[in-house]
């Protein structure tokens, strides 16, 4: 039983880092339409923001964010007006074709300019809590997790207030129901679609930053956690920021259960299943609404 606690509490630790890896992708597809399969190569780029910055200033992953935040909103802002904005102008059937086109594309790119940058080697950052951990009733708590647990709860959290009090959230919200409606009472659907990109793109940043702090990148993670995003936002549905974050947690405690069932070659195929599953008998996922 206690190898059982330990296993779900590591699954619900990991799938926190799952669900914000998806937030950013979910936020961008339900207001945009199009879908982002660079995604990862952002939670990447974050990732290696965070790895420079520890490298040259020792600067810690979670304080860093206070630069890879706007960072990765800027460049989330430049790829939405140079790509992905010709897009926007399609049907939703067109966005969802064409995005899917221009993200692939852009993997390339960002995956070279990495390779360029940083080698192809695996990078990772070790702060002096990375090998810090507590017991409590005989289940080990690994800080740097419980460090990743909070920032993803803190934001979430922030990222439902921010949508449901402030001006630019209510905008990205009522763009996300009926553009067209939206556009009618005066909101700037141009500059909306800008921010929300950026904000998703910021959003990928935190995940990089909470990435490279537990586990490590490389140019080649970003097709990885693409997909986990992509699962998570499929179990979840759209139209629930909270939802998602709970949709990931339910990704990674059941991973972390079948491979301790199973072995841990079953992980990644019990992600696929529940994929499946919910398409097939749910496809509009555990939390999103019918319409």
């Amino acid at each position: 039983m206690e190898i059982i606690v330990q296993n779900i509490v590591s699954g619900i630790m990991i799938g926190a880092l799952y669900g914000l890896a998806a937030v950013g992708l979910s936020l961008v597809f339900g207001v945009l339409k199009i879908l982002n399969v660079a995604h990862g190569e952002l939670i990447m780029i974050g990732g290696y923001t965070i790895f420079w910055l520890f490298s040259l200033y020792g600067m810690d992953p979670i304080l860093s964010l206070v630069i890879v935040i706007p960072i990765l909103f800027l460049i989330g802002m430049l790829l939405q007006l140079e790509l992905f904005s010709h897009v926007v102008k399609l049907d939703e059937e067109n966005r969802i074709k064409n995005s899917l086109l221009i993200g692939f594309g852009l993997t390339l790119v960002l995956q070279n300019m990495a390779i360029q940058l940083w080698t192809a080697d695996e990078r990772s950052v070790v702060p002096g809590y990375a090998t810090v951990a507590f017991d409590l009733f005989g289940i080990r708590f690994p800080v740097v997790r419980l460090v990743g647990l909070v920032v993803a709860f803190l934001t979430v959290a922030a990222l439902e207030i921010f949508l449901n009090r402030s001006l630019w959230g209510k905008a990205i919200r009522a763009t996300a129901e009926d553009w067209q409606t939206a556009a009618l009472t005066g909101i700037n659907i141009k500059s909306t679609y800008l921010f929300t990109f950026g904000l998703g793109a910021s959003l990928a940043g935190i995940a990089g930053a909470l990435v490279i702090a537990s586990f490590s990148v490389s140019p080649f993670i970003g097709l990885q956690w693409t997909l986990k995003a992509l699962i998570v936002v499929v179990l979840a549905g759209l139209g629930s920021i909270g939802g998602v974050l709970a949709a990931g947690i339910l990704l990674g405690v059941s991973e972390a259960l079948s491979a301790y069932a199973f072995g841990g070659e079953y992980r990644e195929l019990v992600g696929l299943i529940l994929f499946l599953i919910v398409l097939s008998f749910r496809p509009q996922g555990l939390f999103g609404g019918k319409g």
